[in-house]
C-alpha cells in the first residue's frame, strides 16, 4: 500500500515541477497576485475633488473652505460664481463634491440663528458617496466646534453640548488593507489549488494514462491520496510565501497564534483540494475542468464575506454560505490577524472545514470508484 502511494506521489511531483512555466505558475503567481490585489483592492476613498460656490465671500466662509482644502482626503477643483456653473463640474465628472455656501452664512452664525451649507455628492458610486458624506460631516462638525470655541472666548457665551470620544478596536485607523489582505490570502491560495487539482484526474484521461491506473491494484482512496498530498504541499508552500509578503511588505498585523492560523489553512486546503478533485472526476477534458472550477470559484468569493458581510445577506443565503469553505477561512484569517482569536473562538469554523473536507472527499472517492467500473 505504502509503495503504491509513494509511486503516485513521485509521479505527481515530477509532473508538477518539471515544467518551468508550471513552477512559475505554482510558486511565483500567488505572490504576484497578492502584490497586485493588495495595492488595487482598497475601500479607502482619497483624492476627492470638490468645487465650491461661495455666495457669502466672508472670512468665515473661507475658513470653512480652507478646512476642506487642508484635509488629506480632498483636492480643490475650483470656485464658481453660481451653483449652476458649479454643478457642471459635477456633471462632467471633474468634481465629486459640490459645496454651496449661502449668502448670509456668516451673519446668521454671528446672530446665533445657525447657517446652512449644501453638500451635493456624485452618487454614481454609492459606497464612495457615503464615505465622502462622512468626511464632509466630520469637517463641518470640527468647524462648528472651533467656531463655538472662538465665540465663547470673545463673548463669554457658554454653549452646552455633548463631547463624543470614539475608538476603533482591532483596526484602529479603520484602514481597508488590514481588512482585505487576510481575505486576499484565501483567494490567492484557492485559485492555485482548485485549478491545479481540478485538472489532476482529467489530465490522466486526456493523455491516456487513466487506463493504466485502472488495471493496477491501486485502490481509489490511495489514488486520491496520491493526487492530494502533492497539491496540499504546494498550497502550504504558497501560503507561507503569501503570509510572509502580507506580514513584512504590507505590514498586516498578526496578533494570533501561527499554529492556529496554519491549522485553519490546512483544513481549508483539505476542503478545497477535495472540491478540485471532485470537479476533476466529473469532467472529461481539462477545458471543462477549468470552466467548472471557475464556476465554483466566483460564488465562493461572493458568498465568503470577502467584499460583503455575510450578516447583510438574506437569511436563506446565509444558510447556504455555511457550505462555503472560503467563508470559514475568511473568519479564521481576519479573527486571527486582527483580533488574535484562539482555537476556542474559531472552533466552529475549524469543525465546519473538517466536515466539508470529509464530505467532499467521500463523494470524490465514490465518484472515482464509479469511473473504474
Amino acid at each position: 500500500m505504502f509503495e503504491r502511494i509513494k509511486r503516485m506521489l513521485v509521479k505527481e511531483y515530477i509532473q508538477a515541477i518539471r515544467d518551468v512555466r508550471m513552477r512559475f505558475f505554482i510558486f511565483a503567481m500567488p505572490v504576484i497576485q497578492l502584490f497586485i490585489f493588495g495595492y488595487a483592492l482598497t475601500l479607502d476613498v482619497k483624492h476627492i475633488s470638490f468645487a465650491v460656490c461661495d455666495l457669502d465671500k466672508t472670512l468665515t466662509s473661507r475658513v470653512l473652505i480652507d478646512s476642506f482644502r487642508a484635509s488629506e482626503h480632498f483636492v480643490f477643483a475650483g470656485m464658481s460664481a453660481s451653483a449652476s456653473k458649479a454643478s457642471k463640474l459635477l456633471d462632467s465628472g471633474s468634481a465629486d463634491l459640490l459645496i454651496i455656501i449661502e449668502q448670509d452664512f456668516s451673519s446668521r452664525l454671528k446672530s446665533g440663528k445657525g447657517a446652512n451649507v449644501q453638500i451635493i455628492i456624485d452618487g454614481t458610486e454609492s459606497y464612495a458617496a457615503s464615505i465622502i458624506l462622512k468626511y464632509s460631516a466630520k469637517i463641518i462638525t470640527d468647524f462648528n466646534a472651533d467656531y463655538l470655541k472662538q465665540l465663547k472666548s470673545k463673548t463669554g457665551m457658554r454653549m452646552p453640548g455633548v463631547k463624543l470620544a470614539t475608538r476603533a478596536w482591532f483596526n484602529e485607523n479603520l484602514e481597508s488593507k488590514p481588512y482585505f489582505i487576510p481575505g486576499l490570502l484565501a483567494l490567492v491560495i484557492s485559485l492555485i489549488t482548485v485549478i491545479l487539482t481540478s485538472m489532476a484526474i482529467v489530465r490522466e484521461k486526456e493523455i491516456g494514462t487513466i487506463e493504466q491506473i485502472m488495471v493496477t491494484p491501486i485502490k481509489p482512496w490511495e489514488f486520491i491520496l496520491g493526487k492530494t498530498v502533492p497539491f496540499a504541499l504546494v498550497g502550504f508552500i504558497d501560503s507561507v510565501l503569501v503570509l510572509l509578503v502580507a506580514r513584512f511588505w504590507f505590514d498586516a498585523p498578526m496578533r494570533g497564534s501561527l499554529l492556529v492560523l496554519y491549522l485553519g489553512i490546512m483544513l481549508y486546503l483539505f476542503a478545497m483540494l477535495g472540491i478540485g478533485l471532485f470537479v476533476s472526476t466529473v469532467c472529461t477534458t481539462q477545458q471543462q475542468a477549468m470552466i467548472t472550477a471557475f464556476f465554483f470559484f466566483l460564488p465562493f468569493i461572493l458568498l465568503s464575506g470577502f467584499m460583503f458581510p455575510v450578516r447583510n445577506m438574506p437569511m436563506s443565503v446565509q444558510y447556504v454560505t455555511v457550505l462555503n469553505p472560503m467563508r470559514h477561512l475568511m473568519t479564521i484569517l481576519r479573527y486571527n490577524f486582527l483580533k488574535g482569536a484562539g482555537l476556542r473562538t474559531l472552533f466552529d469554523e475549524m469543525l465546519a472545514l473538517l466536515l466539508i473536507g470529509i464530505g467532499i472527499f467521500t463523494l470524490t472517492i465514490m465518484r472515482f470508484k464509479k469511473t473504474l467500473k
